[in-house]
């Protein structure tokens, strides 16, 4: 319908659809608006009384005007569609921004009030939603709640679940049937009773335990399994999941979801109440360690032409603030994706879950360097301390360190001696090959074969001009590995590795950046103690680093050690969220351990941050194979395969493209093909025969006496 008009609604394009019909974003020409448009299935218009009922209800539900609540404008007919017209929102649903270890105290009061204050309201006039979610809660970019379909949801019937399947109640007291999502649904609405607001109040209580914990208070295998499960499971209080949140937290969740519904809480005002009350109590979350985020610095040369050392510069103060054990850092990877220039800093800052945030500009012309900085609080937008300085390009460091130092000094963290000696500690005396050193990381963190070339000969040349240069060398490590792990594996890049770690790590032993290095370069090599050691030093001396806890959770599943591999994905998760590798991969470990829940909710998750990764680079194939790992195992056969297909026309002779592609395959049942996949994965140099040994995705293919011939033809070695 996108370019076609409805009455005086020009529709623009298309925003999803569901059970109450398809969702497009549309102009009014009369007012001159942007608005939503939901078209009413046809379902709904073929029966007169339904249609009555619903109009009905859309226009209590009109009659609501709260900040919380996206507004209905009006109801509109048109070349034979009904259509309701709604206020449109820009944001997040809720369910895209609860990380996996739940919402920070700070964050989760919040978005909890707000949404509390907005069901109470609609209470009062009588409405009450019955399909609360997180995908029916949008979190704009100025940080505002608004809870969608507010008096629809119970009007018509509802799309299919995002997880568990349908699951349809019996009529309710005004004849319309009702349907829900089961996670979130109360005991009454499973069993088909009349419902009330307090069915609401139970549904709240769901999405409170979620937000705060990351996980669901009720988790079955199956559907028969989860009915059971709300209607006779009590929950854990969720500070026993999570200690250090405050005890009455747990009571004011545990009251949400008492099952009988004389025993639950009454109203949602009182849990309004109860929740300010509480935030008031605690201090709106000041147990917390204050945080922050450092963006990429603008480009501010006549030649635009540094985008590599503003990115660096801020990826080198990200290194020095991620030292400081009182401060909360958000990764590279995940500040990087914000684009500073579009977005106001005070939204970049909520998207990101940061109380303050770091933001800069570079001019640098020959020897000069100008660099200006602004720490900005995200609460108000207020600066709460700028500086610029105007030094020769040699003092990069010392303005580094001050930048760092004056960070800590404006939050109030003390810093100490080992933390003022780590920022104090200049990498190399020499400008330009720390100039080279960034150029290399900038190429590196392109993660794609051409790149990483070209890193190797960015690190190379600032080897060669400062021969002492540890960090150069880890570089330099870093991409040999990548090559030989996705670029051919060629012995050439393994041994590389090897010598080059090996002397970044006798330059500067106490560098987790050195020994993580290190401990991957004797991995490839199968020297798996050693490099069990080395790992463990890493995590040591930087408890943040992502690599040291993926690439040994990755060494420890080749070795079958499923457990601690576990483990270390999961720390790996938390320290950088927005990866999509560890969640796809703890994922297999899951279903190896008998945990479908947690490898499904893992899954989701990793193919929703792959999508957010084509995005910004759609001929990424590694996200492309992974993601279609993980669609597949999903049961989403036909996305995943297409993947499958992009990933080998993009890198049709890359041995371990190949290798994923059969492990696709194979979980879609596809067992001649997988094989056929996998017999060109070694004849194009794939060498792992404990891979193949450990991965239960090729399980299907193991009787196969094809499969057995193509294992009998590898010796041991490692794959990541």
């Amino acid at each position: 319908m996108v370019s076609t008009t409805l009455s005086h609604f020009q529709i623009l394009s298309k925003l999803g659809e569901g059970g109450m019909g398809e969702v497009y974003r549309a102009l009014d020409t009369k007012l001159g608006r942007e608005v939503a448009i939901k078209i009413l299935p046809r379902t709904l218009l073929s029966d007169p009384d339904r249609l009555d009922r619903f109009e009905k209800e859309a226009r209590a539900a009109a009659a609501l005007t709260h900040p919380n609540i996206v507004t209905i404008y009006s109801i509109e007919e048109a070349e034979d569609l009904r259509f309701i017209t709604m206020e449109l929102v820009r944001g997040i649903l809720l369910s895209k921004l609860i990380p996996e270890q739940g919402l920070p105290l700070r964050g989760f009061f919040r978005l909890a009030i707000p949404m509390a204050d907005a069901v109470s309201a609609a209470h009062e006039r009588s409405i009450i939603h019955c399909d609360l979610k997180p995908d029916n809660i949008i979190v704009t970019h100025e940080g505002r709640v608004k809870i969608l379909d507010f008096g629809l949801a119970r009007t018509t019937l509802r799309g299919p679940f995002l997880e568990e399947g349908e699951l349809p109640t019996r009529p309710i007291a005004n004849g319309l049937g009702l349907w829900g999502t089961l996670s979130y649904m109360s005991p009454e609405q499973i069993e088909g009773k009349e419902l009330d607001h307090r069915t609401d109040i139970f549904s709240l209580g769901v999405i409170l335990f979620e937000m705060v914990t990351g996980r669901r208070p009720f988790r079955a295998k199956t559907t028969a399994e989860m009915i059971a499960s709300i209607l006779k499971d009590t929950p854990p209080l969720v500070n026993d999941l999570k200690p250090g949140l405050p005890r009455q937290l747990g009571r004011i969740i545990r009251h949400c979801l008492e099952k009988d519904i004389r025993k639950r809480l009454q109203m949602a005002l009182d849990l309004r109440n109860e929740l300010e009350a509480l935030e008031a109590e605690v201090g709106a979350g000041s147990e917390e360690l204050p945080s922050i985020a450092v963006v990429p610095f603008t480009d501010m040369s006549q030649e635009k032409d540094q985008d590599y050392f503003c990115k660096g510069i801020a990826e080198e103060i990200i290194s020095f603030l991620s030292k400081i054990k009182d401060l909360n850092v958000v990764s590279r990877m995940s500040s990087f994706q914000v684009d500073a220039s579009k977005v106001d800093s005070r939204e970049i800052g909520r998207q990101l879950g940061v109380s303050t945030l770091l933001e800069g500009s570079v001019r640098k012309a020959g020897d000069q360097i100008r660099i200006t900085v602004q720490l900005i609080n995200v609460a108000d937008g207020y600066t709460l301390w700028s500086e610029r300085f105007d030094r020769e390009f040699k003092d990069i460091f010392a303005i580094q360190d001050e930048i760092a130092s004056s960070i800590a000094r404006v939050l109030k963290i003390t810093l100490s001696p080992k933390e003022r000696h780590v920022l104090r500690k200049i990498p190399t005396a020499n400008a330009t090959a720390y100039d080279y050193y960034l150029r290399g990381r900038h190429f590196y963190y392109d993660y794609n074969k051409r790149t990483v070339e070209t890193a190797v000969r960015m690190f190379s040349r600032a080897i060669e001009i400062d021969t002492r240069y540890a960090n150069a060398y880890a570089g330099l490590a870093d991409c040999c590995a990548y090559l030989f792990m996705y670029g051919g594996r060629m012995e050439t890049h393994r041994t590389q590795a090897d010598g080059a770690s090996e002397k970044a790590l006798q330059l500067d032993p106490e560098s987790a950046e050195a020994n993580a290095s290190r401990a991957l370069a004797r991995a490839l090599l199968d020297q798996y103690e050693e490099a069990e050691t080395l790992f463990e030093n890493a995590i040591r001396l930087d408890p943040r680093l992502f690599e040291a806890y993926y690439f040994y959770a990755r060494t420890c599943f080749t070795q079958g050690k499923a457990e601690k591999a576990l483990e270390l994905y999961e720390k790996a998760m938390e320290v950088r969220p927005e990866d999509y590798q560890a969640p796809l991969l703890v994922a297999q470990i899951y279903d190896d351990l008998g945990r479908p829940a947690d490898a499904e909710r893992a899954r989701r998750r990793g193919v929703d941050l792959v999508e957010s990764r084509l995005n910004r680079n759609p001929e990424d194939v590694r996200a492309l194979y992974m993601g279609a790992n993980g669609l597949v195992a999903l049961g989403e056969n036909e996305k995943g395969l297409e993947w499958a297909r992009q990933a080998l026309a993009m890198d049709p002779d890359e041995p371990m493209v190949l290798y994923n592609v059969a492990c696709i395959q194979s979980l879609a049942g596809r067992i001649e093909e997988a094989i056929d996949s996998l017999e060109r994965s070694v004849q194009k140099g794939l060498l792992q025969k404990s891979w193949l040994e450990h991965d239960s995705n090729l399980d299907p293919l193991r009787s196969h006496p094809r499969f057995q011939a193509v294992v009998g033809m590898l010796g041991k070695g490692f794959v990541v």
